[in-house]
């Protein structure tokens, strides 16, 4: 029962947390400067006209009742329309989110191996050449930004060896392969990012886990090596690496602007930045309060996960 307890506390806090962000979201945009409706509409429209366009988009009403209904439609699941082209926000964040999702999975089923072979390596043979060959590895990859990353990564197998496509274009119309061989360069790209931050703490934890009583007690009764780390080093070493992969999570979804633009992948980062240039209200309200759910969600799946794989947590 306080396991629920505490997962519901969770998530009240995480529901408050959002609406806060929808409130900041929305104040922030509001005092973004410049008309909206003259810079859709072009310097040349006449007075009429942009008054007919305010109107129709409910832009003259009071800030606050602006809010409340664009609240209640987040609510209903109606983001409204897109300024720039009239279109349901909806049916337009539709294809970006799935194709960040394809590419984010990708990423994630990556980052698994890349993170927790290096780090189990590390820490079974700590201090002798392949900790510190791996540990070097690991620095440089913390130390190179994500764009410059991304163009090694193409240069070598887009353009000197040609394994992969050099522009990542996908549509509604490409297949599993087309997706595959569209996501494996950025998919790549993110992985290595990910892994890079947590390769170094999850070899620390499982250093320190391994010089524990019970570890010790395991491998005096005989139990192997192997299955002392699978089954009993690795889950006690996981709980501090879970913050750090819930904030690669909500990175993967929301903050690929970069690695999508270096690779021309149409993601949902792209079309933040696109709503962010053209100064799309209701878009950027949409993107921007979808990457921050994303961002709550994850550090939510990281307290349960905590929760559930820390009985100390559970018992405070």
């Amino acid at each position: 029962m306080s396991v629920l307890r505490l997962i519901a506390q969770r998530l009240v806090i995480s529901l408050l947390t959002l609406l806060l962000v929808a409130v900041i979201v929305f104040v922030v945009v509001e005092l973004l400067p410049g008309d909206v409706a003259t810079r859709i509409l072009g310097r040349d429209a006449t007075p009429e006209t942009i008054a007919l366009f305010r109107e129709r988009m409910n832009l003259d009403a009071p800030p606050a009742e602006r809010f409340a209904t664009w609240l209640g439609g987040v609510v209903t699941g109606d983001l409204g329309y897109a300024l720039t082209s009239g279109r349901p926000i909806v049916r337009i964040l539709g294809p970006r989110i799935q194709n960040t999702l394809i590419l984010s999975g990708l990423a994630l089923l990556l980052y698994i191996p890349l993170s927790l072979v290096p780090a189990m390596l590390q820490a079974v043979f700590r201090d002798r050449p392949i900790d510190q060959f791996l540990s070097t590895l690991n620095l440089i990859a913390v130390s190179l930004p994500d764009f410059l990353l991304g163009t090694i990564l193409l240069i070598a197998f887009a353009v000197t060896v040609p394994l992969f496509p050099a522009m990542s274009l996908v549509d509604e119309t490409s297949d599993v392969a087309e997706y595959l061989r569209a996501c494996a360069l950025p998919g790549l790209t993110l992985a290595i990012v990910m892994a890079a931050y947590a390769i170094r703490m999850l070899r620390d934890n499982l250093v320190e886990i391994l010089d524990a009583d019970f570890i010790r007690m395991a491998e005096l009764k005989g139990m192997p090596r192997r299955k002392v780390l699978v089954r009993h080093a690795l889950p006690n070493s996981l709980v501090p690496t879970l913050n750090i992969t819930a904030l690669n999570l909500g990175y993967v979804i929301g903050g690929v602007v970069i690695v999508e633009r270096v690779f021309s992948y149409p993601g949902f980062g792209s079309l933040m930045v696109d709503a962010l240039t053209l100064r799309d209200v209701p878009l950027i309200e949409a993107t921007v309060l979808i990457a921050a759910a994303v961002y709550i969600v994850a550090n939510l799946l990281a307290d349960v996960g905590a929760i559930l794989l820390n009985p100390r947590l559970r018992q405070g």
